[in-house]
Formats: C-alpha cells, structure tokens, sequence
C-alpha cells in the first residue's frame, strides 16, 4: 500500500487533500499540527485561518472513528494516522529537530525505516523538496497531482511561503534599498535638508518591507520615536510570519522590547511579543510575557488564547492549556464581534484535541463538556 506523508502547506492549501489518495497509507507528522495551531495566534489573513480550522475540523470528525495516533480508516479505504516523531530513534547526519521543516523530514524519513517500500512526500516548499531528495525521500509537488478534492487555483506556498531563489532576489534588493536609504539620509544629515528613497526602488519592496524602511529611516533620525519602534517591530512580526526567519522574529522582539520601556501597560504589544518567543522557541519567556498581560488584564482574549498555546504546545502541559482556552470562552460568551466569533470555535477546538491528546498520553484531564464543540449529526 503506498505511504503519503503530508506538509504543511498542502494541508492549508486544500484540506480536502486528506481524502485525495484512495487507498493510501496517508500520514500527518505530529508538527505539521501544531505549525497550524500557531495560526491562531499570528495575524495571517482569515483565508488561511479558516483553512487550518477546516483541517482540525476533518481531524476531529476522522478521531470520532478511533485513534488517530494508530490509523483511522478513511472512506475510500485509506488510512490517516498522525505520526508523533520518535525522539529515540537516530536520524541521518544533518537531519535536525530543532526546525519544524527538518521535523516533518524526520518522520516521513522513520516512516521509510519502519518498512514503507512506496513512501512519498507530498509539499509544495522547495526547500523541503530538495531537502528530502537528498535523504532518498520520493517527493511530489501536489500542484502535479491531478487527484483531490477542491483544488485551488492560488496555494497557500504561492502566498506565504517564498521559493528560494525569489527571496533571496527579494531579500538582496531590500537590503540594497536599505543601504541606499540610509547613505542617502546621512548625506541628507550631513546637507541638512530631506530626502527619500527612489520610488522606483520602494516599488520593489512589499508594503511590510516599505513599514520597515520607512520605521527604520525615521527612527535614525529620531531614536525614541515610539510609533515607528512599533512600527518597525509590527513590521518585523510580519516578514517572519511570510518567511519563518527566526532574525526577523529576534529583531521584532528587540523592538517590541525598546517601545515596552517606555509603554510597559501596553497589553497588545506585550502579547505580540510574547508569541514571537514562543517561534524562536523560548516558550518560558513567552508563557511569563503573557501572564505578565494577564496580571493587568485577566480578561484579555489573545493573551489567554496564546497561553493556552503556549501551555499545549509548548509544555504539554495539558490542563494549564484547558484552563486558558475555557477563559476565552468566558470571556467572550455572547460576543457579536466577528474576529470574537471566530476565536470562540478555535477555543473549542482546541480543547477537544486537549482532551484527545492527553488521554492518549495517558493524563486524566477535567474540562467541563459545555466548553467542547458540539457534536453533529
């Protein structure tokens, strides 16, 4: 029976691409789960978020048939497991677990150990697909896979997730125009009059990387302007969330940081801090961060939400996590607000995966059944 394992990018793509290989050994590494999670607390268009939400939803409805950790038949007769990877078993020279991407390469490459003679691994990154070639991995672009459910004519790799050699043109060209700023600002200095960047040149750039010039060019004139440190760190925030460069995510915090010295109750900020240490992986930095908005505000929605997060995803720790994603509920029980109602179902959600993951696990957790999703007929 041929094996398929799935990224991340597809999956968000087309979630109906979990029923797109009849008969099929079909694998979800245990990442690729949580690099969905971590949508619901970046600022990714509500396209992308209602994507990841569908595949948790197709998720829950295929546990109601069993495990999905040992294999859920499917309706063509494949079966879907999610695949924890084993932190026992050695990986190839190279191969890390400290990146989502080598992590999802691991379990696809001890898929192939544990017997798989047909094993593909079906992505859109290009860096995972070279990556994967020279570990013996079969790999397939699903965008030459004519099989499926709903293909979409735009992919979510086209929008956020850049093919090399394209960002590295782009990222040359930003820094070619950030050089070009900031010489043509000290000579402006030096003249003592203004000056701006060509606009050819900022033509060029994507209105996130025009924030960051622009926040950059004001704040070497003006070093404690607050709007433009905030600026430049939103900016920051952004460009990691397209490219996943954990540089962007440690400068967005170095700004984030500066404003909050002299902005301290600043909740929002704080709380989009807080979830950058949480991708460069310093979840205790985060998990302080967020109960420090929490001290302030015990009722703010995302700082609850992301600790949950945190919690889960981070410590596993699974009734911490429960305890936060019931807060949100409470806290925004009859909310008409749209972006409320769509935080309410993820919530709910995720306390049903809680829920499922811990008993697998073997921890015995106590949410009260009126926060769970209510179950369809």
């Amino acid at each position: 029976m041929r094996t398929v394992v799935l990224d991340t990018n597809v999956l968000l793509s087309d979630p109906g691409v979990l029923f797109a290989y009849p008969e099929a050994n079909v694998i979800v590494p245990e990442t690729v789960l949580g690099e969905i999670d971590k949508l619901k607390v970046s600022r990714v268009d509500q396209d992308l978020r209602f994507r990841g939400r569908e595949v948790s939803r197709l998720l829950f409805e295929l546990s109601e048939n069993g495990s999905l950790i040992e294999g859920v038949t499917l309706p063509d007769g494949g079966i879907l497991r999610v695949a924890p990877l084993e932190s026992e078993n050695p990986l190839p020279e190279g191969m890390s677990t400290r990146n989502a991407d080598d992590r999802i390469l691991a379990a696809a490459y001890q898929a192939c150990a544990d017997g798989c003679d047909d094993l593909t691994l079906v992505t859109n990154d290009l860096n995972m697909l070279l990556k994967a070639q020279t570990y013996g991995i079969k790999v397939e672009r699903r965008s030459d896979i004519e099989a499926g459910i709903g293909k979409r004519t735009v992919r979510w790799f086209a929008r956020y997730k850049t093919p090399i050699t394209i960002l590295a043109i782009a990222l040359a060209v930003f820094a070619g125009v950030l050089a070009l700023s900031f010489y043509t600002s000290q000579l402006a200095v030096s003249r003592g009059n203004g000056t701006s960047v060509p606009t050819e040149f900022r033509d060029l750039l994507s209105a996130d990387q025009r924030n960051l010039l622009d926040g950059l060019t004001t704040l070497e004139r003006i070093p404690n302007d607050l709007d433009s440190m905030k600026q430049v760190a939103d900016a920051y925030y952004a460009l990691h969330e397209q490219s996943g460069s954990a540089a962007f995510a440690q400068n967005g915090i170095e700004y984030y940081s500066r404003y909050l010295q002299s902005e301290p109750d600043d909740a929002d900020v704080r709380t989009d801090m807080a979830v950058l240490y949480f991708y460069i992986g310093e979840t205790d930095r985060a998990i302080r961060e967020a109960s420090q908005v929490l001290q302030d505000d015990p009722d703010h929605p995302q700082a609850n939400f992301n600790l949950g997060i945190f919690y889960w995803q981070g410590r596993s720790d699974y009734q911490a996590a429960a305890q936060q994603f019931t807060k949100v509920i409470d806290v925004l029980k009859g909310s008409t607000d749209p972006h409320d109602m769509l935080v309410v179902p993820d919530a709910r959600g995720n306390l049903q995966r809680i829920l499922q993951e811990a008993a697998e696990a073997g921890v015995t957790i106590d949410i009260d059944p009126s926060y769970l999703p209510e179950r369809t007929t």
